[in-house]
């Protein structure tokens, strides 16, 4: 109810303080004349200075400044710089900028509006000057007044002599200004004359003469509807002064009069006026409140005529609000929690006192003491707490700031309550709508609807400027009409209560916790239904039944306790009684509901529901029944005994009044807990069915709200608010972090937030999850199942016989899809930010030469506008935001297009959502994403791609793909997900720059050409090659994409498009380094698919060429040609490779491959000379065959022979054998002899040696043909995997580890592959059992059979 906000201690008291509307700035100034800015939300000084003395910072930087201008800075360079005046007592520091200004001008004009004869008061719009970015801090001393600008720290001061050298006592920023002048702002001085100063030229510009005898204490500016005949909207200024005198001066300044006097004066105080402050009253005229040096409190009706010019102010009540005590600080107030208390004001002590029903009963109670909120070591033991000045947030009211004699203390009053009224469902047939409130005893209808004749989808699009922004200098909300109208049923009480109307629209529920009581009524008689003892109430979102929290009225038991007379301790001991005979009837309160019928009658359908023994301390409504409970780590001894007053103390008379309004007692609620702590488990959901738990307990959300259609709700917390789907079955989506947030209504997927500040939409979307997939299928299922069981219950067994006929497969692919949550703020109290003068840039126009673009713009926007008529396009992606009404509100919803907010004035607002950004996002989230794209043509075309991201998490591929501006690699994106292969297709095409490649057709571009393009430079290169260039690059670029393609087609069985794809791959294919291994294996394979064998066979000659030997020989073996294999492996040196398949395929060209490969590795080991004379000799060198030095060399190193094992020796005759042998049987090495490479006695290499033990005794042998003929050796259940990283050879067919091919079909092409070599397995070698290791192959199969030789058992050499 009532928290700490913040809280900033000082030594001195603080006697001036203001807060800042948008910013959460505070200014106060101490007894002391210490000026202060505070950041009260992230506990930051902003700014600190010493007005009343001379600061010796801003004098050094003004002298500073004026050196660096050369002495001309001032003007008047012979007298001292004004930084230098000492400035003497602060007696008034406020904020100036845009945002006070306009927020100054809002609520004088809504003032003035809600008087009876009151005219629009937008007909009074002449805006005041800006002042373009900056945010001054204006301090009003005795001697001068300071303006000093927060963003740049440049600050001006002027003097008293410039303002006829009369000490400044007060001050008022005033709206209504002549032209030229810039902002004006009045001081009130000590001679009783109100002095105006242009912020512009810094002189004075006129005077109020002629009212006071006395100094001038309080100045404000305000309005007033005058006149019958003809209503108008009158400025007005009211001062009051040491005199006693309150006078109403014409603020109106179209006249240009240097002197002006009183329009009216009446005396008002003795002793002299105090302060002066405007309340604005529901469905009447502003009155003015001013409190006196006579310790009372005066209040005046501002609407009372004589005749046409008089003005005359009737006192409508006078009050001593503390005896004794005199007033030093008054506010207007109008806060839900609090409904009768419209004003508070602070006398010199710890409370805050407000005055209920201030025109007829005028009682004076206290809001809150002071002393229970701030931290208990901040007051020392022998002080009192004492406050010296108040403030209320002009649009936050839940705030309060005071400034006292140990600090300033930010107050919060129940954020979360909102005004007591509740929208009914409009009719279909109705343009107007209507919301049932309640004021004092009364109950009563508003009805309210857009006032503009034109289209109300439109909205006020057409007055967007070049910008994106409204053109003026406001952002006109939509007019609305509206009315308010009496309802004959009385309402029992006028505290305060909770409105909520049933789920048909037909009853509504109106809860008043203080008493606690709750009456349902029939909206069409207001006739009560239902009425009883209850604090909460809850609503079913799918039938009218509802839950209440019963609370049994504690019985009053008088305790006079023995032995003691003291009046006082008797009202203490009987206050403690009921105190606790209300915890122990809360504590046994349960949860019942009922349902109503047709008839209009209440039936219980369950006494008590919910089998825990906490106390409830919540309910919230919607499809599920949430009941939340007081968990019993949180029960401290106070509440303990006040569980009654857990929602606050009565605020009616009710009660004792000696006791606060707002208790800071334990609600429940996560606002009293610091933030950081987690939050306990204690809110539970029940079916409103079964009234069986649903689920495990939650924590206590401060509200929900349930979509109608039951698909999505948002559970809101202090710092964000969790989404979640409930249908097919309940799932977490997400939360966004809208902290404070008060109240949300769901419009379809669109969930519409308030915050105490801000409006935000948060436009949600499921995805689609595995989950929704099996749900269909079931579903369909079922359906034909029930289909089948009423085919035989009508036709009998016969017909479930079916003739088969031919039947197309229709394999629909639906693509998972992520949920969506995305947060757009509507509306905001920021003033539209204008760049500082100082941080803008030289202005382009766009007039000269780029204003064709927006006149094709416009053309466009004008095809598909509305009427024909060319409609401006927006260029901003949102619109600005727009202004969010004061205070607490609560959301009607979406109706007429616009979104309906209400205040707690009973004012009905209209939030405009014609912006193309914002309405095309509405209707796709509404599910009419036709139109979304039709409203898009109102977009600036470079906002089309963050639209169709949009569209695509809603689910509307298909349709994005219509918006006109979206880029090419989104579109291609879109076409693939829609499955629109065709455009997909085009897309890559312009994207990679290819059409022109890969047609067999064009000319003078042979292979070589191909080839030396990457090589030669570009500016030799002609234009046609220059072309080719620059498409190879973009389809290597794109390589991955028109693999997708490919497969996409394949899938779909559309071969044009991805033999259109397939040419171009295959081109890109043919230039040196283009595309990576992997993705020339998988171009192979596709190749292959396609039957494209000419195009392969190119393809791999091409390979041969570049030197990718692996590649070639995979497109060799996909193609079925082992000659063409081996070529690749030889030409491209990978002799290894290929004397392995020529082998284990038995070919003639064995003996040949197997000489020319152990002449390589002889090449390898032979001992380079260590010096070497010059370049030509090293060359002549190396082109040598490696000779022996000496003959005695010869026996030592013979040349060496590897064989694959099986084969013979080279130098005995060559017979070919098909089936590979043992290895023992075909060694030359006796099994008594150790295993060496370079012992003198041996001629051959054992074949079955480990592979560890070639690289340790050969001095660099080439990876590939030492993991080649280690690998056919190894035992076949672990094949050795180099450690280099290179690739692993079965048949000579190299892989990069797992093949990385990235292809969907190589499972099902990998055997059409195989079987095209030609060369069966023989039958003798079985398959090597190892399925891990065949999947991580992309070779034949077959082929990788006879290489994985297995040794035998009985093998001497194991």
């Amino acid at each position: 109810m009532l928290r700490l906000k913040a809280f900033r201690p000082t030594t001195d008291k603080i006697v001036k303080i203001q807060l800042h509307p948008t910013h959460p700035w505070m200014v106060t100034a101490d007894d002391s004349d210490r000026v202060s800015v505070w950041n009260w939300e992230h506990r930051q000084v902003v700014y600190e200075l010493k007005a009343g003395g001379v600061d010796e910072r801003r004098l050094v930087g003004a002298k500073l400044e004026k050196l660096a201008e050369g002495e001309t800075g001032f003007g008047k360079s012979k007298g001292k710089p004004t930084e230098a005046i000492r400035g003497g007592s602060v007696k008034q520091v406020n904020f100036y900028d845009d945002d006070v200004r306009f927020w100054q001008l809002c609520h004088n004009r809504s003032a003035a509006a809600e008087a009876p004869t009151a005219v629009h008061t937008s007909a009074f719009s002449s805006p005041a000057p800006s002042t373009k970015g900056r945010h001054f801090l204006v301090i009003c001393c005795l001697n001068k007044a300071i303006f000093l600008d927060l963003v740049t720290m440049r600050g001006r001061d002027v003097p008293k002599q410039e303002l006829d050298n009369k000490s400044l006592l007060c001050m008022e920023f005033l709206y209504r200004t002549g032209v030229g002048d810039g902002p004006l702002v009045a001081f009130g001085a000590s001679d009783g004359v109100i002095r105006v100063l242009s912020m512009m030229t810094w002189k004075l510009v006129r005077r109020y003469t002629g009212g006071h005898k006395g100094s001038i204490s309080c100045l404000m500016s305000f309005m007033a509807a005058s006149g019958e005949k003809k209503p108008s909207v009158q400025a007005l200024l009211v001062s009051g002064a040491s005199d006693g005198l309150l006078i109403i001066w014409s603020a109106d300044h179209g006249q240009d009069s240097r002197e002006l006097v009183p329009k009216l004066s009446l005396k008002a105080h003795d002793g002299g006026v105090v302060a002066v402050e405007l309340s604005r009253v529901m469905g009447g005229a502003p009155q003015l409140i001013t409190i006196g040096a006579d310790k009372t409190l005066a209040i005046w009706d501002t609407v009372s005529f004589k005749h046409e010019s008089a003005f005359d102010p009737q006192e409508l009540r006078r009050i001593k609000p503390v005896p004794k005590l005199a007033c030093h600080s008054v506010a207007s107030w109008c806060h839900p929690r609090a409904p009768n208390l419209d004003i508070l004001t602070c006398v010199k002590d710890s409370h805050i006192w407000a005055i209920e029903h201030p025109t007829y009963s005028a009682l004076t109670r206290p809001l809150c003491e002071l002393t229970s909120v701030i931290p208990p070591n901040a007051l020392a033991p022998n002080k009192k707490l004492r406050v010296y000045c108040m403030v209320t947030h002009t649009l936050q009211p839940h705030l309060v700031a005071t400034g006292t004699n140990i600090g300033v203390i930010i107050c919060e009053f129940d954020a979360r309550s909102l005004p007591p009224v509740a929208p009914l469902p409009t009719p279909a047939d109705s343009r107007e709508h209507s919301a049932v409130f309640v004021i004092e005893r009364e109950l009563k209808l508003l009805n309210f609807q857009l006032n503009n004749s034109a289209n109300p989808s439109l909205g006020n699009n057409s007055s967007l400027s070049e910008t994106g922004r409204p053109k003026g200098d406001f952002f006109e909300s939509l007019p609305v009409k509206q009315g308010k109208k009496h309802i004959s049923t009385p309402v029992p009480h006028d505290s305060y209560s909770v409105l909520s109307v049933s789920s048909s629209g037909k009853y509504l529920a109106i809860v008043w916790p203080d008493i606690p009581y709750f009456s349902v009524y029939k909206v069409s008689d207001w006739s009560i239904v239902d009425s009883g003892s209850a604090r909460l109430l809850a609503w079913d979102t799918c039938r009218d039944r509802f839950a209440i929290l019963e609370s049994a009225a504690p019985p009053r038991i008088p305790v006079i306790p023995k032995g003691s007379s003291s009046k006082r301790a008797k009202e203490a001991a009987a206050a403690q009684a009921a105190a606790a005979a209300a915890a122990a009837a809360a504590s046994t309160a349960s949860v019942q509901v009922r349902i109503l019928l047709d008839d209009g009658t209440s039936n219980i359908l369950m006494r008590s529901v919910g089998a825990r023994s906490e106390p409830v301390i919540g309910l919230r409504g919607g499809a599920l029944l949430g009941v939340a409970y007081r968990t019993s780590r949180r029960v401290s001894p106070i509440a303990a005994t006040a569980i009654s007053t857990i929602q606050s103390m009565p605020l009616s008379g009710y009660g004792s009044s000696g006791l606060s309004s707002f208790t800071t007692i334990d609600d429940g609620f996560s606002s009293n807990r610091p933030p950081t702590s987690a939050a306990p488990q204690n809110f539970q959901l029940y079916s409103w069915e079964t009234f069986q738990p649903v689920g495990d307990l939650l924590p206590h959300p401060e509200w929900t709200a349930w979509d109608q259609t039951v698909e999505y709700c948002a559970f809101a917390y202090q710092q964000y608010i969790v989404i979640s789907s409930l249908r097919p079955q309940y799932r977490y989506l997400g939360d966004v972090a809208i902290p404070f947030a008060t109240s949300g209504v769901w419009h379809r997927r669109q969930l519409f937030v308030a915050t105490p500040t801000t409006i935000e939409i948060v436009f949600v979307d499921a995805g689609v999850a595995q989950i929704d997939i099996e749900t269909k299928k079931m579903k369909e299922e079922q359906k034909m199942k029930a289909a089948q069981a009423r085919a035989v219950a009508e036709h009998g067994e016969l017909a479930l016989i079916t003739v088969e006929g031919p039947q197309s497969a229709k394999e629909e692919r639906i693509a998972l899809r992520p949920p969506m949550l995305q947060v757009v703020r509507l509306a905001s109290f920021q003033h539209a930010p204008s760049v500082p003068p100082f941080l803008t840039l030289p202005k382009q126009s766009r007039v000269d030469g780029d204003d064709s673009w927006m006149a094709t713009e416009e053309r466009k926007a004008g095809e598909v506008a509305v009427g024909g008529g060319g409609v401006s396009v927006a260029v901003t992606r949102f619109p600005m935001e727009q202004k969010r009404p004061v205070g607490p509100l609560v959301v009607v919803g979406v109706r007429d297009g616009v979104l309906w907010l209400i205040d707690r004035y009973m004012c009905a607002h209209a939030l405009s959502l014609s912006h193309p950004g914002i309405r095309c996002r509405c209707l796709a989230a509404y599910g009419d994403a036709v139109s979304a794209v039709k409203w898009a043509s109102r977009l600036g075309r470079e906002h089309h791609d963050d639209l169709a991201q949009f569209m695509l998490g809603m689910g509307y591929a298909t349709e994005a793909l219509h918006l006109p501006g979206i880029s090419k690699r989104l579109e291609f994106d879109l076409a693939m997900k829609s499955n629109d292969l065709k455009r997909a297709l085009h897309c890559l095409l312009t994207m990679s720059n290819s059409r022109d490649i890969g047609n067999d057709g064009t000319p003078g571009l042979g292979l070589n050409d191909i080839l030396n393009l990457s090589e030669k430079k570009q500016e030799k290169v002609s234009d046609k090659k220059q072309d080719i260039v620059e498409g190879v690059q973009g389809i290597v670029k794109f390589a991955k994409e028109f693999l997708d393609l490919i497969d996409a087609a394949d899938a779909t069985a559309q071969s044009e498009i991805a033999r259109e794809a397939l040419k171009r791959l295959a081109a890109a294919g043919s230039v040196k380094g283009a595309l990576q291994g992997h993705e020339l294996r998988g171009l192979a394979l596709r190749l292959a698919n396609h039957g494209e064998l000419t195009r392969l066979s190119g393809l791999v000659n091409n390979l041969v060429t570049l030197g990718l030997g692996r590649e070639a020989a995979f497109a060799g073996a996909v193609l079925g040609d082992n000659a063409l294999m081996e070529k690749a492996w030889q030409d491209t040196g990978m002799l290894a490779e290929a004397v392995l398949h020529a082998h284990a395929h038995g070919r003639p060209t064995l003996k040949n491959l197997v000489q020319a490969w152990n002449q390589a590795l002889q090449r390898e080991i032979e001992p380079t000379p260590s010096q070497k004379t010059d370049a030509a000799a090293a060359f002549l060198a190396s082109l040598e065959e490696p000779k022996l030095t000496s003959l005695a060399d010869a026996g030592k190193k013979p040349p060496i022979e590897i064989l694959p094992p099986g084969m013979m020796s080279l130098n005995a005759p060559i017979s070919i054998q098909k089936k590979p042998a043992s290895a023992a049987q075909n060694s030359q090495q006796p099994p008594d002899k150790p295993l060496a490479l370079e012992a003198p006695p041996t001629t051959t290499v054992a074949p079955e040696q480990q592979p560890e033990s070639i690289p340790a005794s050969v001095n660099e042998p080439p990876p590939s043909e030492a993991t080649s003929d280690s690998t056919p050796v190894a035992p076949v259940a672990a094949p050795p995997q180099p450690e280099s990283g290179e690739t692993t050879v079965d048949d000579g067919v190299p892989t990069t580890g797992p093949a990385s091919d990235g292809d969907t079909n190589v499972g099902g092409e990998t055997g059409q592959a195989a079987a095209s070599t030609g060369n069966p397995a023989p039958p003798e070698v079985p398959p090597p059992p190892v399925p891990g290791e065949v999947l991580e192959t992309s070779a034949p199969s077959s082929a990788a059979v006879p290489t994985t030789t297995t040794v035998p058992a009985n093998d001497p050499f194991i």
